[in-house]
């Protein structure tokens, strides 16, 4: 335990660098948006790729049943997402916001840095692999909720040929094609690439929650039931679930991690492009990555 909590605090000092950093005007809210999109559309994509381009390939055989088990967690957590916020607020918009952030954790961002540092660098594979069902309903099934149920726009299919994705699909082809030995020059510059993607999005979190005020920062009654379910309840009834079915182990701890991850930043971002409020979205977001530092060494308490 005390090693995974060393490696929260780890994350969230880096963290704390960018909230300094974005107090300091060195990262501006123009300057987040760009880097978040050469972490999505360039380094997050690499550190994908480079995860396969090991030393030994990833476990091939793991492949259908981490997609099993990532689709059956939403398809579970989708019906839970529009009823439980109906206990919690009588708002139907923050009923939205809530349940997304009930639904949704921060797979790219923490949860690939998280899983390597527990399982080694083969499981960002894993986890990539769990965060193609999570990327498809993020942006079919978590606009609904932003839009509160109103207005949602048609899912956008070029969401399924994005960068991330398609490194995706093609460690998936790498791992069950059985391709080892991928030249060096092909691998470093990827895991080179690969290698900003968590000081990076660890900085650009900081730096959007040094826009908060301290009111946000703190956060109400609402905001803490919404980041037990979503740190606790969630990956706790999951973790149960998969482990009484049968699945291999390695599968639910890996699910189970990914799960246990903070609201995901996805949620920010669909509040801005649909023109929602930011507040509720971006106070939950801190307090569950306040909170991760403790939770998650707490949850894989399981796997030992």
């Amino acid at each position: 335990m005390l090693a995974n909590l060393q490696i929260m605090v780890v994350l969230f000092l880096i963290v704390v660098v960018g909230y300094v950093a974005g107090k300091r005007g060195y990262i501006d809210e123009p300057f987040s948006k760009r880097l978040s999109a050469i972490i999505v559309d360039i380094t997050c994509p690499a550190l994908i790729l480079s995860s396969v381009m090991g030393d030994r390939l990833p476990d091939s055989t793991l492949i259908l049943p981490l997609l099993g088990v990532g689709t059956l967690t939403y398809l579970i957590l989708i019906p839970l997402s529009l009823l439980l916020p109906r206990f919690i607020t009588h708002d139907p918009e923050a009923r939205g916001i809530f349940g997304f952030c009930i639904t949704y954790g921060n797979v790219g961002f923490i949860g690939y840095p998280v899983a390597a540092s527990l399982f080694g660098p083969e499981a960002v594979f894993y986890a990539a692999l769990l965060n193609v069902p999570n990327t498809f309903f993020v942006f079919v099934h978590g606009t609904y909720l932003i839009n509160s149920g109103h207005d949602a726009k048609a899912f956008n299919p070029k969401i399924l040929y994005s960068t991330p994705m398609l490194a995706a699909y093609l460690s998936i082809i790498i791992v069950a094609a059985g391709w080892a030995d991928i030249p060096h020059v092909v691998s470093q510059p990827l895991s080179i690439l690969g290698d900003v993607t968590i000081p990076g999005a660890l900085l650009i979190i900081g730096a959007s929650m040094s826009r908060l005020s301290i009111r946000q920062i703190i956060g109400g009654p609402a905001v803490y039931i919404v980041s037990a379910l979503r740190l606790a309840a969630v990956p706790l009834a999951m973790y149960g679930l998969f482990t009484l079915i049968g699945f291999d182990p390695l599968v639910v701890n890996i699910n189970t991690v990914i799960i246990a991850m903070p609201v995901a930043t996805y949620g920010t971002i669909l509040c801005l492009r649909y023109n929602r409020d930011v507040t509720l979205m971006t106070e939950t977001t801190f307090i569950t990555t306040l909170l991760s530092i403790f939770s998650i060494p707490l949850i894989t308490l399981l796997f030992g």
